[in-house]
């Protein structure tokens, strides 16, 4: 039977070491409760592993003939991937992954064992493969924030260094609930901006599915008609130009294809290059009916995270690395890496914050405030409070302006084209009744003569 060395604390807070000899690591746990302990490290040692290794060599010696022939048949070895291993998790089950860790922690249960029941009933595969990875990491002796490390596609360098932090300061409980509220927050104003997005979205959808409608199939039956009717008359400009619109993409669907990627893809390499990035966030921010939005979103971001940063106990110049990684816009890197420098040397965050001319007056004030009165988290965490409320009025009255203008510009355009097909006709029937009336006036003259 295995043998489990344990450490633990007991009902008055002394520090304890022992081995149980039992059939597993639950088992143990469970025993150590029983005992009046709260385990904090309970590990297999090497004795019980290597009777199972003594065990299992004679086993082996048994079935050596019977594995030998076994061998042949299972030389081919065919590995299957199981699709959703391996990749990402989303933020949304990262965030209740967090904040269920957060429970089970504060409510005393040691971190290896809320990991294991936090594995149990995960529905994520990948998620649930990389919780067995940590439970197996702190087993082993890492930290958890050194297992956390070994993952970086889930796990950022902020959720690491926070975790780190709340190791260090016996806060890890702590930590983990800042972590939870900060991805609660971060999620919710994604969604309100991703809300906010759909229904423009929609639009261009149906705007670009009707317009490809009527080019493709309405339009040539315009066309024939017109040839019908008008003969070689010549037909007018807009409508020519609609009609020529209609036969390139009739004809060229392949070509139009091709022309239409090759912009998207043009455009998404422009933004990969330093300078394109650069060019496309700092319009970003004067967009008329964007801009706003998105600097909001960006002030709420950087000053929450940083006074979540600070609050747990990162240091300053790392908190603002780790900012800086984080920023999803060019023009607010650069301030943060602004403010780093000056920090570095001696001087406030206020100066830098300040230069950059993208935060508000009010932003810079508080900050000032902070620094002055030893209240940094708390200031940054209050302007971050205030502006996720704004960000909820600029969303809505965004999307409030959004509604007519997507509105008018389809019409516009499907407009546009039903105009260019009735102007021939409109020219048809005026050609027809400039007819009858040189007819009449014939007539007239005929009589009096």
């Amino acid at each position: 039977m295995p043998v489990f060395q344990y450490e633990a604390m007991d009902a008055k807070g002394k520090p304890t070491k022992g081995t149980l000899e039992v059939a597993n690591q639950s088992e143990a746990l469970t025993r150590l409760k029983e005992m009046g302990y709260f385990p904090t490290k309970v590990v297999e040692s090497d004795k019980g592993k290597d009777k199972d290794k003594g065990k299992d060599a004679k086993k082996d010696g048994k079935d050596g003939k019977a594995g030998g022939k076994g061998a042949k048949k299972g030389g081919l070895q065919i590995n299957l991937k199981i699709p959703g291993l391996g990749g990402k998790v989303g933020t949304k089950t990262l965030c209740n992954f967090t904040r269920q860790l957060a429970t089970l922690v504060d409510a005393g249960l040691p971190l290896m064992r809320g990991l294991i029941v936090l594995q149990k009933g995960e529905k994520d595969p990948t998620l649930r493969e990389i919780l067995g990875k940590l439970a197996s990491g702190i087993e082993g002796g890492s930290t958890f924030s050194e297992s956390l490390a070994q993952h970086p596609k889930v796990f950022n360098k902020l959720f690491v260094n926070m975790v780190k932090a709340g190791e260090l300061g016996g806060v890890l409980e702590v930590t983990l609930t800042r972590l939870a509220e900060f991805a609660e927050k971060a999620e919710k104003i994604k969604g309100k901006v991703k809300a906010a997005l759909f229904y423009p979205m929609a639009v261009m959808t149906v705007a670009v599915g009707i317009v490809a409608l009527l080019m493709i199939v309405v339009v040539p039956k315009f066309e024939e008609i017109f040839k019908d009717m008008l003969g070689d008359q010549g037909l007018p400009e807009f409508t020519m130009l609609v009609l020529n619109i209609s036969r390139f993409i009739q004809h060229n669907f392949l070509a139009t294809a091709g022309i239409v990627a090759a912009m998207v893809i043009s455009f998404k390499l422009f933004l990969k290059t330093k300078f394109g990035a650069r060019m496309f966030d700092k319009f970003s921010l004067k967009i008329p009916v964007f801009g706003e939005v998105i600097q909001k979103v960006a002030i709420s971001r950087f000053t929450r995270t940083l006074g979540t940063l600070i609050s747990s106990g990162v240091p300053i110049l790392q908190s603002l690395n780790i900012v800086r990684e984080t920023s999803s816009n060019i023009m607010f890197a650069e301030a943060v890496q602004s403010i780093h420098d000056s920090v570095k040397e001696g001087e406030t965050i206020v100066g830098p914050l300040e230069a950059s001319k993208i935060f508000p007056p009010m932003v810079v004030s508080m900050v000032d405030v902070g620094e002055q009165t030893g209240a940094l988290p708390e200031m940054l965490m209050k302007v971050a409070d205030n502006y996720e409320e704004e960000v909820d009025n600029a969303v809505s009255a965004m999307t409030s302006l959004l509604e007519p203008i997507m509105i008018v510009f389809l019409a516009v355009v499907v407009g546009s084209i039903v105009i260019a097909m009735f102007l021939p006709l409109i020219k048809l029937m005026d050609s027809l009744g400039g007819g009858e009336d040189d007819k009449g006036g014939g007539k007239g003259k005929k009589g009096k003569d």
